[in-house]
């Protein structure tokens, strides 16, 4: 359990924190001891609770996603609210927080359209792995430790930017938080923020991992009549049923399967959410699509990545190719909306939590999710 009575002296050095490291790609993480820099103005110290892991962290380990070295991985996560510094206004000590690794402005031209996830005032330093001032708060001997998203969610604590922490209910776990600061955030705002599914639409889900499943479930919330999930990975497929497919087809290497799709279908999906992030599967997502249909990638690729489009035929099957980053989501808003779907029943999130660790499991966690365990891991931190 937390300690909600913690408060740290504003103006100290934060001794040591423990936190999980990455020193260079395609190695293992290194559990260690770390200074941790006291919040300066408009900053935040928080203890975590609990914090996901997740294939992004994943494509930073592989190199396959650029980031700065040594850094704290870890960009899902939620704790609670232990010291403040000056000017800060969002937050009080005590609060629990989600950490978001999209911070918006709330004054630029997409702000202002309420498209505050695709605010660029913060993209340097969260690409850099800094707070916004582009200096770290974590160091060790060797110098400056950077936080994966402005955050590095798997240390014991962290200290990050006001604008990267939103106040969530305290009635909600900390492991069901963690989850909404990335993929039940990723794919139920894909279906209810940028598809706009319908009541009685067919949806095909392609993908079963953390983000896959959380649009499977809200498709379920929106009443989809047919909610077909795909993936390589027939482990899966009892997890996917519970939280609202009415199908699940294995993909396996070189197979077709719009066959499949069709005869379950009649025409094909009016929605395809690709949810893993590779172009060959973004390719199969429009071909699944019937006319008139939606597609929306949700799953990222490599920054190089690119597809062969027939744009004749999309067009003359008037398919609509859509792009979702973080569920298209407002944070303020709808980290809390789908909180409060989680504790009305409506968003089954915890029936995705059936892995959990320490801290220092952290290598056994990525391991465990590279073999396809399903659901998703969390680390829980005891304090």
């Amino acid at each position: 359990m937390l300690n909600e009575n913690v408060i740290l002296a504003q103006n100290a050095m934060i001794k040591k924190t423990t936190a999980a490291i990455l020193y260079e790609t395609n190695s293992d993480l290194v559990i260690e001891n770390l200074n941790l820099a006291a919040p300066g103005p408009k900053e935040v110290f928080v203890q975590m609770g609990a914090a996901g892991v997740c294939h992004s962290d994943v494509h930073v380990i592989s190199g396959q996603a650029q980031q700065l070295m040594p850094c704290v991985l870890g960009h899902e996560g939620a704790g609670l609210v232990a010291a403040i510094g000056d000017e800060v206004s969002r937050v009080s000590v005590g609060d629990h927080v989600i950490l978001s690794w999209l911070p918006y402005c709330e004054n630029c031209y997409q702000c202002i359209r309420g498209k505050t996830h695709l605010c660029k005032a913060f993209q340097t330093p969260v690409s850099n792995g800094t707070l916004l001032d582009g200096s770290c708060r974590f160091s060790n001997k060797q110098g400056p430790i950077r936080q994966l998203g402005s955050l590095g969610c798997w240390s014991e604590n962290v200290v990050v930017s006001e604008v990267c922490c939103v106040p969530v209910n305290k009635s909600i776990p900390f492991e069901i938080a963690a989850l909404l600061g990335c993929a039940v955030t990723t794919g139920v705002g894909a279906v209810l923020n940028r598809a706009k599914v319908q009541k009685g639409e067919t949806v095909v889900v392609i993908g079963a991992g953390g983000v896959g499943l959380s649009v499977v479930m809200a498709a379920k919330l929106k009443g989809a009549s047919q909610v077909i999930c795909i993936d390589q990975n027939i482990s899966a497929r009892n997890l996917a049923i519970e939280l609202g497919a009415t199908d699940f087809l294995v993909s396996k290497q070189n197979e077709d399967i719009s066959e499949k799709l069709m005869e379950l279908t009649g025409v094909g999906a009016d929605h395809v959410f690709e949810a893993v992030g590779k172009r060959e599967l973004q390719s199969d997502a429009i071909d699944y699509c019937c006319s008139g249909g939606t597609v929306t990638f949700v799953g990222l690729d490599s920054e190089d990545a690119t597809i062969n489009l027939e744009t004749t035929a999309i067009t003359r099957a008037e398919k609509t190719i859509s792009g979702s980053i973080y569920g298209s989501a407002c944070t303020h808003r709808d980290f809390a909306s789908y909180g409060e779907k989680f504790l009305k029943g409506e968003l089954p999130i915890d029936l995705m939590v059936n892995r959990r660790y320490q801290l220092r499991e952290i290598n056994i966690a990525l391991s465990d999710m590279l073999e396809g365990k399903p659901g998703r891991g969390v680390i829980v931190f005891d304090h």
